[in-house]
């Protein structure tokens, strides 16, 4: 049963978490031996990821600043601490980024005709190409566009047409592990200059799949990067590696199927809910999104004859830092893109035909996504209500981190302010060996299944 003090808003406590404990443990000794251990398999060290990390562990740090809420009535205080507002790396902040797109998309963007998720997929033989050169996934989800454009532009002889897009573009597997591909969000059909929609049922997923495969094919041939002997021989396979799914239908007005959906193209490469264990060596047991964790079958064990497929992984601490950071992307890279009737030169021309029409349009509507509005999202409650008496709380101030000496004393003078411990000295690194095995406690996974 819910008491009153449950549905009060709390600051959070970042370093509580296991990722943040990871982090703080094993970044510095991850930085410094890369070149050495992970060069090779994750590409030349990229200066984003130090970048990325730092401002996380300053994430919610009432040190870096803080804003002062204070009740109308009672006179009761809190401090807020700010965000780092990092991509990939933080995953409070991107769930929040998420979040917020999901509500710009579907109050400001979005038509109300029916979607579909199309997922575009490519063989694991050309997938480290992506992880050596960022640049690339930029040409993937512009070839997934072209796809969609085409095939949808030749299904309808009536002049002009637009089709739609919004794409998210995902680097990793379930598992953390590299996996470029794109999810995107595209209407049922196309739209008229006028705005009017027309629906399109006659196309099927063979007819994408193949289309995204030369697509993907000519890019990469352009590159430099495969050959028509590449090519040749891939397009004898029995199975491609290629895929395009489009399962997933939205209705016309689901707003709240849109969100999920919208959160889900967008979200962090990790979740902080499938580290499911951290050992006081900063081991990380971290499972796959169905599904719950199964020891491995024993000798002669039924199981082992059909196959059990792997749904968790154990890491050791600086593994797990070099297949999360993989994921972080370049300054400036957007990660979701809209394309289209849904681009923003599209947005930008429909709102001032509204404008210069001088009539209402839900396109001029502009989310109200503060930082309550957020909390209230996430977690059904108010941070506005005072926790002791009910009330109603306001920012009175805000001071930042440049204010470092006033932020300090403000600090000290409510006993929030702890001296930073002395670093860790460092842990020497054993060679790798050829050979690792690793043991799993077979008990635990009995207790969870």
């Amino acid at each position: 049963m819910q008491t009153p003090t449950d549905r009060i808003y709390h600051p959070r406590n970042p370093e509580r978490s296991p990722f943040f404990k990871v982090v703080d443990r094993y970044f510095d000794q991850f930085e410094r031996i890369y070149p050495q251990k992970y060069e090779k398999d994750f590409g030349f060290w990229r200066p984003v990821i130090h970048d990325s990390v730092e401002k996380f562990r300053k994430c919610g740090d009432l040190k870096q600043g803080f804003a002062r809420i204070k009740c109308d009535d009672c006179g009761h205080e809190l401090f807020v601490p700010f965000s780092c507002h990092q991509r990939c790396s933080c995953p409070t902040c991107h769930q929040k980024r998420s979040l917020l797109l999901s509500v710009h998309l579907t109050d400001d963007v979005l038509a109300e005709v029916p979607h579909r998720q199309f997922v575009f997929t490519i063989p694991k033989r050309l997938r480290l190409y992506f992880r050596y050169n960022r640049e690339l996934l930029g040409e993937l989800v512009h070839a997934a566009w072209e796809t969609v454009s085409e095939i949808y532009s030749e299904e309808v002889a009536v002049g002009e047409v637009f089709p739609a897009m919004i794409a998210g573009i995902q680097t990793f597997g379930d598992l953390i592990n590299w996996h470029p591909h794109i999810h995107a969000i595209v209407p049922e059909g196309v739209f008229l200059s006028s705005g009017t929609f027309c629906p399109i049922d006659t196309v099927t997923d063979e007819m994408f799949c193949n289309r995204w495969q030369e697509k993907v094919f000519r890019f990469l041939k352009k590159a430099g990067l495969i050959d028509d002997v590449v090519i040749d021989s891939m397009k004898s396979w029995k199975f491609s590696g290629f895929s395009v799914n489009r399962d997933v239908r939205i209705e016309a007005g689901d707003k709240t199927g849109m969100m999920r959906l919208i959160q889900y193209i967008s979200r962090c490469p990790f979740s902080l809910e499938r580290m499911i264990s951290v050992t006081p060596e900063g081991k990380v047991l971290y499972r796959a999104g169905k599904g719950k964790c199964y020891a491995f079958p024993k000798q002669a064990d039924p199981k082992l004859i059909a196959g059990t497929k792997r749904n968790f992984e154990v890491f050791e601490p600086l593994d797990f830092l070099a297949e999360v950071t993989q994921h972080v992307p370049l300054h400036g890279q957007h990660q979701v893109r809209m394309f289209g009737w849904y681009s923003h030169k599209k947005i930008g021309q429909r709102r001032k035909a509204h404008e210069n029409a001088s009539e209402s349009s839900t396109i001029d509507a502009k989310s109200v996504a503060t930082w309550a509005m957020l909390i209230k999202l996430i977690f059904e409650i108010d941070p506005f209500v005072c926790p002791k008496c009910g009330g109603n709380m306001k920012i009175i101030s805000i001071i930042d981190h440049k204010q470092s000496v006033v932020v300090e004393k403000i600090l000290r003078h409510c006993h929030l302010w702890n001296d930073p411990d002395p670093p860790p000295k460092s842990t020497p690194i054993p060679e790798p060996e050829f050979v690792e095995s690793i043991t799993c406690d077979d008990h635990f996974f009995d207790m969870i299944a």
